[in-house]
């Protein structure tokens, strides 16, 4: 046997960096954070080659005093926490002090800093684990930061780097991360010497989504701010039409820190379960705060991943505000033949603003003075006036739909100790939404349809007001049937058929206990189950319409999906199920349907709380505008 031996501090270091430091976006995030910490209300991020060269943050916090510079870059040396104890109610960032010895282990360091009120601030360099220089220089209040050649002293490490553009990407899409996080912060990326994006730091989230996204994404965001208990949850919505095939466009942020949770994701992708077809994703950015003794973020040095102390009460609170609010809104897909030219996504350099903190340079003697940052969003002058025309349209669907979930606003926010509270988002309110176009599966309206007819034994056309709007059979009657389902599971009725004679099916432990515990799932859907003894189980009744599908299919799928995950409700994990029995009763397209039989789905479309898409998320209702069929005739310009 080899002799045991302890590895030298060299080693070590190089070992720990590496679960701290994997490519260059974990640097700039991590002194990111590190400057959010400090205070900063402007932040700049330049990096070249991919940061692979050089990354540099600039900020105009607090700084470090000069007789601390050096123990900064200690391992575990950190001003935020001091025992145990402290890790229960944490708020800031970072909180490990493994961040700056790590990036020093593997990559050639410069670090300027100058507190409030010095006379002047401190240069130090460090290489590896090597001092190379500590000297007193003039610079600005705040703290500049340049990493070069990164994985200079792990050359195993810098060949599985991506290339240049691939790691620039990352950097880019945690800056994005970093600026959402963070509305109140001023954020400015320069890659390559090319600003790409900025923010102003005047707390407007939707202004930060906007120079990031776009206006056309923009303009289709639905604010939601709810209170339920020690949970928060502030931001913005997408509209259905905004899904993507990846969860590229999910962005939440826990107490401002930004993360990755598959309680979070799943419990948003549920919400939007009725709106978005599968195995497409939505567009979220979503705010959440909750009591530090709720999560625990000491997982992974990467600070990425949390626990919940209630994970089931976290997951059925977001499913319900995401449902809540998507409910209030009626969503028709509005088909147009073109598109309006959107904003850039990236920001042009002239409008940058003045006051973001510049990199550390020899020449500077002169502090700089922190200054407000001022910024108005130029949206077009017409989605301003269209916004305050129709606020009273919100309130006539408030009205029709008899709403009654009304949002806490900010004010209504109890500003507890134990639970911090989201900082001002800039979030509208949501009773001044806009609405685009008339109501159109109301009591009041239906009186005014003029159904034109049926198309490709498909769809049917009906003019209303100044539009044409289009149903497809299919996805309606499918909707239909699939919340007659759903009403007679909640309310129990649910018809059940004694088998003769009883199947025995066998399970394994998991799926006894997801069976012992979600009994009452599979009542619900019109099983009748008895306990056999040694993972045994006997089927004695089945539910008497299938519509297809075997009882011993049902049983097993459902059954999967309660072993699956511990979150979901007893219903939840059906709902696909029953989407599937639902379509497979459904006329299908390609079918004739009289005008009577129309008129029937219609009045059943009304009385549905989302009558809009079908339980797989595809669209039952389309419209085009008057307008958008003349402009194709050339009748305008």
């Amino acid at each position: 046997m080899p002799e045991i031996l302890v590895l030298s501090e060299d080693t070590i270091d190089k070992i720990a960096a590496g679960e701290v430091v994997e490519c260059p976006l974990n640097v700039v995030k991590e002194l990111v954070e590190n400057s959010m910490d400090a205070g900063a209300c402007a932040i700049t991020v330049e990096i070249k080659n991919g940061g692979i060269d050089f990354i540099r943050v600039t900020d105009d916090g607090e700084g470090i005093p000069a007789g601390q510079v050096k123990t900064a870059f200690f391992r575990h040396a950190t001003s935020k926490i001091r025992n145990m104890q402290d890790l229960n109610h944490l708020s800031s960032m970072g909180f490990r002090g493994e961040a700056l010895s790590s990036i020093a282990a593997v990559a050639q360091v410069e670090l300027v800093t100058c507190t409030a009120g010095s006379l002047t601030g401190t240069r130090y360099e460090i290489e590896g684990v090597a001092e190379k220089a500590f000297e007193q220089v003039g610079a600005p209040k705040g703290t500049t930061i340049l990493v070069r050649n990164l994985f200079f002293n792990v050359p195993v490490r810098r060949k599985f780097l991506k290339q240049p553009p691939t790691e620039a990407g990352y950097v880019a899409e945690v800056m994005e991360q970093l600026a959402m996080s963070r509305p109140d912060i001023s954020f400015k990326y320069v890659q390559n010497g090319q600003v790409k994006f900025y923010t102003s730091g005047n707390g407007e989230l939707k202004e930060v989504i906007y120079r990031i996204y776009g206006r056309e994404i923009t303009e289709h965001l639905l604010p939601i701010d709810v209170t339920e208990g020690d949970i928060q949850i502030r931001g913005f919505l997408g509209k259905p039409e905004l899904n993507r095939s990846n969860r590229g466009f999910e962005h939440y942020f826990l107490n401002s820190r930004y993360l990755k949770s598959k309680i979070l994701s799943r419990a948003i992708e549920d919400g939007y379960k009725q709106y978005v077809m599968q195995h497409k994703f939505p567009f979220v950015v979503l705010h959440f705060a909750m009591p530090a003794q709720a999560v625990d973020v000491n997982v992974h040095p990467s600070k990425m991943e949390v626990r919940f102390a209630q994970e089931q009460t976290v997951y059925q609170t977001v499913v319900k505000a995401i449902i809540e609010r998507l409910r209030s809104k009626e969503f028709i897909v509005d088909h147009s033949f073109g598109k309006e030219e959107t904003a850039p996504k990236s920001t042009p350099a002239d409008r940058v603003p003045a006051h973001s903190p510049e990199p550390f340079m020899r020449s500077v003697q002169t502090p700089v003075t922190k200054n407000t940052l001022e910024f108005e969003l130029d949206f077009d002058q017409s989605a301003d006036e269209e916004e305050g025309a129709n606020a009273v349209a919100e309130a006539s669907i408030a009205e029709t739909y008899g709403e009654k979930n009304k949002k806490t606003s900010q004010e209504e926010i109890p500003d507890k100790a134990s639970a911090p509270v989201l900082p001002d988002l800039g979030i509208e309110n949501i009773e001044q939404e806009t609405l685009f176009t008339p109501e159109f599966l109301t009591e009041k309206s239906r009186e005014s349809y003029e159904i034109i007819g049926q198309i490709f034994k498909t769809y049917w056309i009906i003019a209303y007001s100044d539009r044409i709007y289009m149903i497809d059979q299919h996805a309606a009657h499918e909707k239909v049937k699939y919340e007659r389902l759903v009403k007679a599971m909640r309310e129990k009725k649910v018809s059940t058929q004694m088998l003769m004679p009883p199947q025995v099916v066998h399970v394994n432990a998991r799926e006894e206990q997801a069976l012992t515990q979600h009994l009452d799932a599979f009542e619900a859907l019109g099983f009748e189950l008895e306990d056999f003894g040694e993972h045994a189980y006997v089927i004695r009744g089945v539910p008497v319409d299938l519509y297809g599908c075997s009882y011993q299919q049902l049983f097993e799928e459902v059954l999967d999906e309660l072993s699956r995950g511990p979150v979901q409700g007893n219903f939840e994990v059906v709902r696909d199920k029953l989407a599937s029995m639902a379509c497979k009763s459904a006329v299908k397209g390609n079918m004739s349907m009289s005008r009577q039989e129309l008129e029937a789905l219609i009045d059943e479309l009304l009385s549905l709380e989302n009558p809009y898409f079908c339980p797989h998320g595809r669209p039952v209702i389309i419209s085009m505008t008057k307008q958008e069929i003349e402009k194709k005739f050339k009748r305008i310009v």
